[in-house]
């Protein structure tokens, strides 16, 4: 699989894409509803939040996939508080059912983590839900690691992973 990925901006015309991956089934449960989840980023922007960087991201330019990342100090995350200075936290979901189980998830993780960390970060964590499964899987594959349970910001557990640099 060609492992070339594009990672572009989210802008405002994306929302009905974005609207239509948060009704999948296989996403149903980790992430909030498109309302909830659209008016975040809207406040983010009018904010002028330059915490998050979010992507769509393309395969041959074809969407499939959303990626986010931010500095993992900038928000009250307690999970993180222990994490090196300039290490970035990655948030992802693989919207197009098409490509389930074909391995993009794990490759656009990692491209995108690299990425991060070829721009300075020391490391990228991630804080899947203990029970997500499938995505627990693609960070492994993606080459994160680590199984300790901590609890998030709002008391919920969480499984912190890892990729550092080789």
């Amino acid at each position: 699989m060609p492992a070339e990925y594009r990672f572009r901006p989210l802008v405002a015309s994306d929302r009905r894409l974005f609207d239509r991956w948060l009704a999948e089934p296989h996403i149903d449960g980790w992430w909030g509803d498109a309302a909830t989840e659209w008016a975040e980023i809207e406040r983010d922007w009018a904010e002028g939040n330059t915490g998050t960087d979010m992507r769509i991201v393309e395969h041959r330019a074809h969407p499939f996939a959303y990626v986010q990342d931010y500095d993992v100090h900038f928000y009250d995350m307690p999970h993180y508080a222990h994490l090196k200075k300039r290490a970035r936290g990655m948030d992802a979901f693989l919207g197009d059912p098409a490509y389930l189980g074909r391995g993009h998830g794990a490759a656009f993780l990692r491209a995108r983590a690299l990425q991060l960390i070829a721009a300075g970060a020391p490391l990228v964590a991630v804080d899947p839900a203990p029970d997500n499964t499938r995505a627990i899987a693609a960070y492994l594959r993606a080459g994160f690691a680590g199984d300790t349970i901590l609890p998030c910001e709002d008391g919920t557990p969480i499984r912190l992973m890892l990729l550092e640099p080789a």
